[in-house]
């Protein structure tokens, strides 16, 4: 990795301020997924062990940003996390107003802060509202972004060092995770992050062959620059989920009711010409589950490329998923964004949890991305034989596709 990380600087008796991807689901209080929580302790543990102190922040869910909102607040997840450790962790109830906090903090302390989407001029973007004069909307844009600017050294005046552990957000100019190295002396990755460019970035640029990518989900719009830009990296492209619909219709075939998009039906031909033309394979479904309405109870069947009109496909096949297994089982690499159909429902998850074995049992280095990606190898069982589970979704997505990363960018080079 050509950041620095942790490793790199001195830690004792500094304060890290730390940008976290606590955006954990929470119903009643009650923590229902730690997973990124877990994902952040390796670098919370390693600067407590260094003699530093920490200033955790990060953001829950979507606030309106125009102050406290109870179902956001991330008091919980402080109270969840001192239990993790086993030590107390402060909670400070308002990320711009915690300097008293802050500074009673001893080597070893740590505080966190409440949700910094709180406030608006974290993300940095207002809305043209409804009447707005251009000039007025100019002007709250200037207005917004200076907020921003104050913010981001405010979260800066907490600590000696910045460390952003948060590759979920790290596709987000946020004051917390681009802007406020603009205001300190060293900023580096944390582990967690470090893992993530790490796997992600080997897997881009220099795999071990063959490399199969395996991209699911519900639309093709979701993915345009990531076919695109794997198109140019892999040898064995495997297209599933919702999004195969719009290939199969780009092709000539019935698609009933499943989802597709009319609008991106010449982009995935021209995709399908780009493998064929740089000689790589492009696997697509060959046969379908279908039903005859979106219900866990719905009726059932099996066909081919061409759905019946009152039908529509929510999984792949049996045929495919065995098309699919066997280019999974030669590869030495392998990345998997996206379910193959609506897995949440027994009848439609055969498809998803046959890729999941498939990857499982593969001789290969194994990188889930994608919220859904994970949320089905967890289901599976068979998260441990994956080689590294990513906790960014968005951030995945754009990485893949080429695109630079704010949170990255904003990072001490080596």
């Amino acid at each position: 990795m050509s950041k620095k990380s942790l490793r790199d600087v001195a830690l004792a008796g500094k304060r890290v301020v730390m940008r976290v991807d606590f955006n954990v689901p929470i119903k009643e209080g009650v923590i229902k997924d730690d997973t990124r929580i877990k994902g952040a302790l390796p670098s919370i543990k390693y600067v407590l062990e260094q003699g530093g102190s920490l200033v955790l922040m990060s953001h829950l869910g979507r606030p309106k940003g125009k102050g406290y909102e109870a179902n956001f607040s991330l008091k919980p997840v402080a109270g969840y996390l001192a239990t993790v450790l086993g030590k107390p962790v402060t909670f400070a109830p308002d990320c711009q107003k915690a300097d008293a906090v802050v500074e009673a903090m001893q080597p070893g302390d740590i505080v966190m802060l409440e949700n910094t989407r709180f406030y608006l001029e974290e993300q940095g973007k207002v809305k043209q509202a409804e009447g707005q004069s251009e000039e007025n909307f100019v002007a709250a844009k200037a207005d917004i972004k200076a907020k921003q600017k104050a913010m981001a050294k405010k979260l800066a005046s907490y600590g000696d060092v910045f460390c952003n552990d948060a590759f979920g957000s790290a596709h987000r100019a946020h004051a917390s995770t681009a802007i406020i190295n603009k205001y300190m002396a060293t900023n580096v990755a944390g582990f967690l992050m470090e893992k993530e460019l790490d796997y992600l970035g080997r897997a881009v640029e220099s795999p071990t062959r063959p490399f199969v990518a395996i991209l699911g989900g519900a639309k093709v719009s979701d993915k345009l620059g990531v076919v695109n830009n794997l198109l140019d990296k892999v040898d064995v492209l495997i297209i599933g989920g919702g999004m195969a619909y719009t290939f199969l219709k780009a092709m000539g075939h019935k698609v009933g009711g499943s989802l597709c998009e009319l609008d991106q039906l010449k982009y995935a031909l021209k995709m399908i010409a780009k493998a064929k033309a740089k000689g790589k394979t492009l696997l697509l479904p060959v046969d379908n589950v279908i039903a005859d309405k979106f219900d866990a109870a719905a009726n059932t069947q099996v066909v081919g490329n061409d759905v019946p009109k009152g039908w529509m496909a929510l999984d792949i096949g049996p045929k495919t998923t065995a098309l699919y297994s066997e280019a999974i089982k030669g590869a030495k690499t392998v990345l998997w964004n996206g379910p193959m159909g609506c897995f949440e429902m027994p009848k439609f998850a055969n498809g998803t949890f046959g890729i999941c074995k498939a990857v499982a049992e593969s001789d290969s280095i194994s990188i889930i991305g994608g919220g859904d990606s994970v949320s089905a190898v967890n289901k599976s069982g068979l998260a441990d034989k994956m080689s590294h589970i990513s906790t960014g979704g968005g951030a995945s997505l754009e990485f893949l596709e080429g695109k630079v990363l704010p949170g990255v960018a904003a990072l001490d080079d080596k």
